[in-house]
C-alpha cells in the first residue's frame, strides 16, 4: 500500500512511517525542512516537501495515496482555536480528495476530548467534547463530517505518548519541577492520565490502517490510569528532587498555565481497541521510560 503520512518527521510520525515500511508498505512523509527529508530518507521513505497548511500539496498527494494516515498538528497554546480551525480544513481537504474511494484515512486525536462524568476511563463510544468548549475537537468535528459522508475514516485517539526520549504531556511536568527545584502533585495525587508506549501507538496505526472499521474511534492506551502522585515520584527519582502535595490553591503558583490540567482526571480505556484490531501492547510502561529517560 502507498500510504501518506502527515507529521511524518514527528515523534509519533516518525516511528509510524518505520512501522509501515518494515511492514513492506511504501510510504510518502511530508517534511517542511531539510533535517525533517533526511530523517525521512534514511528510514526509506520517499519525501513530499511542504507544509500541511498547503492544501493543494495535501489534495494532490492524497489522491495519489492508497491510504493516509494524519498525525500532523501544531500544538502552540498560544493560538489553538486557530490551529484547530486549521486542522479541519486540512481533514476536509484529506477526505475530499478520497471521496468515494474508499481509501482510508486514519487521523489522530486525543482521549482528553472525551471526559468521564463518573470517574470511570471514558471508552473509544463516548463522545467527544464541542469545540466550541474545545477548541481541539475541531478534528473529530472535521471527522465526523466525512464519517457521515460515508468516507473510510477512522479516529486515533492517543493517551500519553512516551518513551525514554520524550513523555508527551509529562515533558512539561518535567521542565516545571526542573525551575521549582522540586516536584509537585496535586492533593493526594490520585487523578491519572493514561500512556501508550510509541511502537505500541505506531502499530496500532498501521492496523488501523489496514484492517480498520470505517467510522471507528480507537484508543491506542496500555495504560488506563497512571496517577500523578506515581509520575510526580517517578520524575523525582529521575531528577534527584524532592516530591510533595500542594493544595489546589497553591497549583496556579506552582504550575503557571497547567494548572487545570495538572488536577483533571483523564483515564482512559482502549480494551475494546485491542479486541477489535487485535493489538496487544508490549513496551514499557510510562514509569519506566520516566525513572529511565534520556535527553537530547
Amino acid at each position: 500500500m502507498r500510504v501518506f503520512v502527515t507529521g511524518a518527521t514527528g515523534f509519533i510520525g516518525s516511528s509510524i512511517v518505520a512501522d509501515l515500511i518494515s511492514a513492506g508498505h511504501e510510504v510518502v512523509g511530508l517534511s517542511r525542512s531539510d533535517a525533517g527529508t533526511e530523517v525521512l530518507v534514511r528510514a526509506g521513505a520517499t519525501v513530499l516537501r511542504g507544509d500541511v497548511n498547503d492544501l493543494d500539496t495535501l489534495r494532490n498527494a492524497a489522491e495519489a495515496a492508497d491510504g493516509i494516515i494524519h498525525t500532523a498538528f501544531n500544538h502552540d497554546a498560544s493560538d489553538l482555536k486557530q490551529h484547530s480551525e486549521n486542522d479541519r480544513k486540512v481533514i476536509a481537504t484529506l477526505g475530499a480528495a478520497l471521496a468515494g474511494t474508499h481509501r482510508p484515512l486514519v487521523i489522530a486525536s486525543g482521549t482528553g476530548l472525551v471526559q468521564s462524568a463518573t470517574g470511570r476511563p471514558v471508552t473509544e463510544t463516548d463522545a467527544h467534547a464541542k469545540s466550541a468548549v474545545f477548541p481541539r475537537a475541531a478534528t473529530e468535528e472535521a471527522a465526523d463530517a466525512l464519517i457521515d459522508q460515508g468516507e473510510n475514516v477512522m479516529v486515533m485517539r492517543l493517551p500519553q505518548v512516551h518513551d525514554m526520549r520524550r513523555q508527551g504531556r509529562i515533558q512539561w511536568h518535567i521542565d516545571i519541577a526542573t525551575k521549582q527545584g522540586h516536584v509537585a502533585y496535586v492533593g493526594e495525587g490520585l487523578n491519572r492520565v493514561p500512556a501508550v508506549h510509541v511502537s505500541d501507538a505506531a502499530r496500532l496505526f498501521r492496523g488501523a490502517l489496514e484492517k480498520g472499521e470505517a467510522g471507528a474511534r480507537y484508543h491506542a492506551v496500555a495504560e488506563e490510569g497512571v496517577t500523578l502522585r506515581e509520575i510526580a515520584e517517578a520524575i523525582g527519582e529521575r531528577l534527584r528532587l524532592p516530591v510533595g502535595p500542594i493544595t489546589p490553591e497553591e497549583a496556579p503558583e506552582y504550575y503557571g498555565w497547567l494548572a487545570e490540567l495538572a488536577i483533571m482526571d483523564l483515564p482512559a480505556s482502549g480494551a475494546l481497541t485491542q479486541q477489535r484490531l487485535d493489538w496487544v501492547p508490549t513496551g514499557p510502561d510510562l514509569l519506566t521510560d520516566l525513572r529511565d529517560r534520556t535527553t537530547t
